[in-house]
């Protein structure tokens, strides 16, 4: 795995990938800093950094396009299959290889609450566990884009797909305030996710009677559900999907200095999944 690791992350800065995403996302921030930090007096690095969250919407996907798909392309994804190591060492050693390259940044953006400080009033706690759940944010966008890039072989559908799926993350609260909340909507929203979670198994496994079964089952206990209590499903989506708004943990900070544990948690739980979904992923392609 380390070696794995040291391959991808000198890759990076050969291709100028890493040296341009770490500049840009210094000196973006550096750009919000100097406006509210120094030139309005704003206390708070927190506040700064929720600025630069758009950077993560265009850099993560540069940085996560080339992890797997280019390896499909060149034909070289066969030597990783068949190095003597495990599957989850070769995807964890790509992984942590972007983790570094989105942790440069942070490690830089930790002198910058030293700075507040030296010019009056800072607050050092807050501003580091902000920096701690950008890193962390940034990390779920690179597994969420890790996994994209194994599902293609094309550098431009990964980059696409993952620049998608970061901006409607980034655009979510917004989405959600459109729903509707009827009984009925929040029924039809369950079934359409259960096609999607069936149509997930069926693309993973190729068992058609698994696949829809679970989709049967599904659908009928929802209906069941609804005769029963429809209320259940009253602002269900909005709910439900509510949960899918990741960034509101690091906003959170940002905006009322509050620390949701929770929600480092979920940052976590959301890498080792889809950490996992990506072994997942790859490892149908060995055997297909």
């Amino acid at each position: 795995m380390l070696a794995i690791y040291k391959r991808e992350l000198k890759s990076y800065f050969q291709s100028m990938v890493g040296p341009v995403f770490v500049a840009f996302l210094i000196a973006f921030t550096g750009i919000y800093f100097m406006a509210y930090n120094m030139t309005a007096g704003y206390p708070y690095f927190s506040y700064t950094l929720s600025g630069s969250l758009i950077v993560f919407i265009v850099g993560i996907p540069l940085i996560t396009m080339r992890s797997f798909s280019e390896e499909r392309k060149n034909k070289t994804d066969q030597m990783l299959l068949t190095a003597p190591v495990s599957l989850g060492e070769v995807v964890l050693g790509k992984y942590l290889a972007m983790a570094t390259v989105i942790a440069m940044p942070n490690v830089i953006f930790c002198v910058f609450p030293l700075i507040i400080k030296s010019q009056g009033t800072a607050y050092l706690t807050v501003d580091y566990l902000s920096i701690l759940v950008f890193f962390l944010l940034g990390c779920v966008y690179a597994a969420i884009g890790m996994f994209l890039s194994a599902l293609t072989e094309s550098q431009i559908i990964a980059f696409i797909s993952t620049f998608g799926v970061l901006l409607l993350l980034y655009l979510w609260d917004g989405i959600l305030s459109m729903l509707p909340s009827s009984a009925v909507s929040g029924l039809a929203g369950v079934l359409i996710l259960l096609t999607a979670v069936a149509v997930y198994i069926w693309r993973m496994t190729d068992n058609m009677v698994l696949s829809g079964g679970i989709e049967l089952i599904g659908v009928i206990a929802g209906i069941v559900i609804y005769i029963v209590k429809s209320e259940v499903y009253e602002n269900l989506l909005s709910n439900l999907l509510g949960k899918l708004a990741i960034a509101n943990v690091f906003t959170g900070i940002t905006s009322n200095n509050i620390v949701d544990i929770t929600g480092i948690a979920l940052y976590l739980s959301l890498i080792a999944v889809f950490v996992f979904l990506t072994v997942q992923a790859v490892q149908k392609r060995r055997w297909s």
